[in-house]
């Protein structure tokens, strides 16, 4: 267990649990909340997931988010684990655990996507993407949640949810269902910890600047006239969808409402679902 200080930060002494962490979203948040004092409990599944159209982080890449956050001056714990493996989410808090010995902040970032028409999803897609984006979440704030209550010391959960937990968007029935799956599930959390001073709340991105949206796959479904759509031609076509004249955010974006809903700026924000899409909930 760590027994030195921590140095001055937002987050400065805290312990944070990160789900995705081997790149985008869950390595960028990692990282901020190392630069503002957090040590880091860090998982990812480091493998191809079948039927998802598009590669997913690797060990190399949990290696290099363990190495951006060391280089802030912090200690980091990873494992490779599945959120759709409870066994396997509880075993990372538990190693964490026996690190740090204590978990303060969660950060439930889990989330697939296989685009398709609603009606010619097969149920292996949608079964997938339900048990990943919306019951991984839930996994993944069970194990940690009973350890904050013993702990009494409170905390902040935050789920990554998706602009498409708040409105509806064509042919990503099952993501936008998890979604919003996602941002009940926060309520009911920030109403059943409340009592134990544990604080839950959603970010809520447009489209982010990571793997999940900038592949092929993506690409096609925003550009159907062309054959081989190319990250350019995605551009102003995702940029239509935003009220902001921004084609996307980047991932530090998110990272920065993670962190204030980490810290005790927001300590008496609990329940909320906190938009980060340059305005596309009010096109």
């Amino acid at each position: 267990m760590r027994t030195t200080s921590s140095p001055a930060g937002r987050v400065a002494g805290k312990v944070a649990f990160v789900t995705g962490a081997a790149r985008g979203q869950g390595r960028a948040h990692a990282v901020r909340l190392a630069e503002e004092g957090a040590d880091i409990i860090a998982l990812d599944i480091c493998a191809d997931i079948d039927g998802v159209p598009y590669p997913l982080g690797t060990p190399e890449e949990l290696e290099e988010t363990a190495a951006l956050v060391e280089a802030t001056g912090r200690t980091i714990v990873t494992r490779t684990a599945d959120v759709r493996d409870y066994l396997s989410v509880e075993e990372t808090v538990s190693a964490g655990l026996d690190a740090f010995g204590r978990i303060d902040i969660v950060c439930a970032n889990v989330g697939i996507n296989i685009p398709g028409a609603a009606h010619e999803l097969s149920e292996k897609q949608w079964h997938t993407v339900i048990d990943i984006d919306l019951t991984g979440t839930w996994r993944t704030v069970k194990a940690a949640v009973p350890h904050m209550i013993t702990a009494g010391a409170g905390g902040s959960i935050i789920m990554t949810s998706s602009a498409a937990g708040l409105r509806g968007y064509g042919n990503i029935a099952h993501y936008t269902a998890a979604k919003h799956g996602v941002n009940g599930l926060m309520k009911t959390l920030a109403q059943e910890l409340a009592p134990h001073r544990i604080r839950v709340n959603t970010v809520n991105p447009t489209q982010v600047d990571t793997p999940m949206i900038m592949n092929d796959p993506m690409y096609r479904l925003f550009c159907p006239g062309s054959d081989s759509p190319t990250r350019e031609e995605f551009a102003p076509v995702s940029q239509a969808m935003n009220a902001l004249p921004v084609p996307w955010v980047e991932p530090v974006d998110v990272s920065n409402a993670v962190l204030f809903l980490a810290s005790d700026e927001s300590r008496y924000i609990t329940g909320v679902a906190l938009p980060v899409d340059a305005g596309v909930l009010v096109k």
